[in-house]
C-alpha cells in the first residue's frame, strides 16, 4: 500500500509530440478550425520592391534638382562666340590628294645620236631662249664630211659653166657646117657629125646641172648629220637638270626603255595645277569654272584660276578612293613667277556661288540641324535651321537665326551644351575672327 501511494505521488513523465497533440487539439476546439486565404502571386515581391521604386525617384529628383542648381550657381564656361551676318556663300568642291604644280611644256632631252659630250655650254637653273644650243657631241669627222661636200658642189657648179661654153662652141661650129653644106663647100657627113656634137655639148650641160643637184643633196645631208650631234633648246625656258658632263659618253634612250635625260627644259612661264578630285564630284565641274589655287609656301593666300581640263576616265589606283585629274590654271601670268614646278598645291573649283545671304560658319552647325545661341541671360539655347548650299567654311542658313544672333563655335569644348551658363572667350574669339 505504501508503495502504491509512493508511485502514485510521483507524476508520470509525458511525450512531447503528445503534449503538442494534445495543444493543437485544444486549440482547435476552442477556436475551431481558422481558414487563411492564399497570398497572390508576386505579393511578396511587390511589397519589396516598392519601397526601391520610391527611393529612386526621390534620387531622380535630388539629382535633377542639384544639376539645376549647379547650373544657375556654377562659373560661367568660356566659349568662342561668332555673330551671324550675311555674305557670300560658295560651294566648292576640293582635291582629295594634294595636287602639283605643273608646266605646260616640259622637255627631256637627248642627242638623237651617240657620242662622246664634247661641248656643256649651259648649267643647272640657267634660262636658255628658244634655239640655243645645250650640247654638243664630238663631231669632227661629220664637219669634214660636210666641208668635202660642199668643195663637192662648188666643183659641180664649175663644171657646168664648162659644159654650157663646150655646149656653145658646139651649137656655133654645127651652124657654120651647115651653111658651108649650102654652097657644098663642106661634106654632108661632117656636117652631121657636127649637129650630133652640138646635141651632145647640150646634154652635158643638162648632165651637168643634174650633178649640182646631187651635191647640193650631199650637203645638206652632211648638214643634218651635223645637226644631230648638237642638242638645241626646242623653247625658251630653265635648264631644270643635267645628267651629263664633258667627255662622257650619251646614248639616246632605246624605244620603251626610259633612261635619264640629258637635259631637263621646263618652261616655267605656263605652269597649272593638276590635282585629283573624288569622282563623286567630278559630275558638278565643268570647264571655265572659276578656281582657287593654293600652295604652302603661300599660306593665307590663294591664287585665281579656271579649270582648263578634267580628264576623261576614273584612276584606279585607290580602290576605296578613285579619282578624276582636274587641272586649273593661273589667270594672272605674274603669279607663274612665284610659283615652282613640281610644289604641291590644293585646288578649290567654284561650283556655285550666292551672294547677300545669311551664313554662319559649317563648323557651327550640329548633327542635329541646330546650332546653339547665346540668349540675354548668357545661357545656351537651341536653334533648329534650315540650311542652303555651303561649304566647309560657311553655309547659308535660311530660317533658324537672325543677323546680329550669337552662335558657338566651340562645340568641341567639354560642358557647351543647350542650357549651359557660358561666357565669351575673349582671346580665342580675337583669333578666331583675325583667322577669318
Amino acid at each position: 500500500r505504501a508503495r502504491a501511494r509512493k508511485s502514485a505521488a510521483v507524476p508520470r513523465r509525458r511525450d512531447p509530440r503528445t503534449a503538442l497533440g494534445e495543444q493543437t487539439d485544444t486549440i482547435e476546439t476552442r477556436c475551431g478550425k481558422l481558414a487563411l486565404a492564399p497570398r497572390p502571386p508576386g505579393a511578396e515581391a511587390a511589397r519589396v520592391r516598392r519601397p526601391l521604386v520610391i527611393l529612386l525617384i526621390v534620387l531622380a529628383v535630388a539629382a535633377l534638382g542639384y544639376a539645376a542648381w549647379r547650373a544657375r550657381h556654377a562659373a560661367p564656361l568660356p566659349v568662342v562666340l561668332h555673330t551671324v551676318s550675311r555674305g557670300t556663300v560658295e560651294t566648292l568642291v576640293a582635291n582629295t590628294r594634294a595636287g602639283t604644280i605643273e608646266a605646260v611644256r616640259r622637255a627631256k632631252l637627248a642627242p638623237q645620236i651617240g657620242g662622246q659630250v664634247d661641248a656643256l655650254p649651259v648649267k643647272r637653273g640657267m634660262r636658255v631662249t628658244a634655239g640655243q644650243v645645250l650640247l654638243e657631241l664630238w663631231n669632227e669627222d661629220l664637219k669634214a664630211q660636210l666641208a668635202l661636200a660642199q668643195s663637192e658642189a662648188i666643183r659641180s657648179r664649175a663644171l657646168v659653166d664648162q659644159a654650157r661654153q663646150l655646149a656653145l662652141v658646139a651649137e656655133l661650129e654645127s651652124q657654120r657646117m651647115v651653111e658651108l653644106r649650102k654652097t657644098e663647100i663642106a661634106s654632108e657627113e661632117r656636117t652631121q657629125r657636127m649637129i650630133a656634137e652640138a646635141g651632145a655639148s647640150k646634154a652635158g650641160v643638162a648632165a651637168a646641172e643634174a650633178a649640182v643637184l646631187v651635191a647640193g643633196d650631199r650637203v645638206r645631208n652632211a648638214e643634218a648629220a651635223l645637226m644631230r650631234t648638237v642638242l638645241r633648246a626646242p623653247f625658251a625656258g630653265v635648264v631644270a637638270e643635267i645628267n651629263a658632263e664633258v667627255g662622257e659618253y650619251v646614248t639616246p634612250s632605246p624605244p620603251g626603255i626610259p633612261t635619264l635625260p640629258a637635259i631637263d627644259l621646263i618652261d616655267t612661264d605656263s605652269l597649272y595645277a593638276k590635282a585629283p578630285i573624288d569622282e563623286v564630284d567630278a559630275a558638278a565641274v565643268r570647264v571655265d569654272m572659276p578656281a582657287r589655287i593654293t600652295l604652302d609656301a603661300f599660306r593665307g593666300r590663294s591664287f585665281a584660276g579656271k579649270v582648263t581640263r578634267i580628264a576623261p576616265y576614273v584612276l584606279d589606283r585607290e580602290k576605296e578612293a578613285r579619282t578624276v585629274d582636274v587641272e586649273v590654271a593661273f589667270l594672272n601670268p605674274a603669279d607663274m613667277k612665284l610659283v615652282l614646278p613640281g610644289a604641291s598645291t590644293d585646288v578649290e573649283i567654284i561650283v556655285a556661288t550666292v551672294d547677300d545671304v545669311l551664313r554662319v560658319p559649317t563648323e557651327a552647325i550640329l548633327p542635329s540641324k541646330s546650332v546653339l545661341v547665346l540668349d540675354a541671360t548668357n545661357t545656351l539655347v537651341a536653334h533648329q535651321v534650315e540650311a542652303g548650299i555651303g561649304s566647309f567654311t560657311f553655309t547659308e542658313i535660311k530660317r533658324g537665326v537672325a543677323a546680329g544672333d550669337k552662335i558657338v563655335l566651340s562645340l568641341d569644348r567639354a560642358g557647351v551644351l543647350a542650357g549651359a551658363l557660358v561666357k565669351p572667350d575673349t582671346n580665342a574669339a580675337a583669333n578666331e575672327n583675325g583667322e577669318r
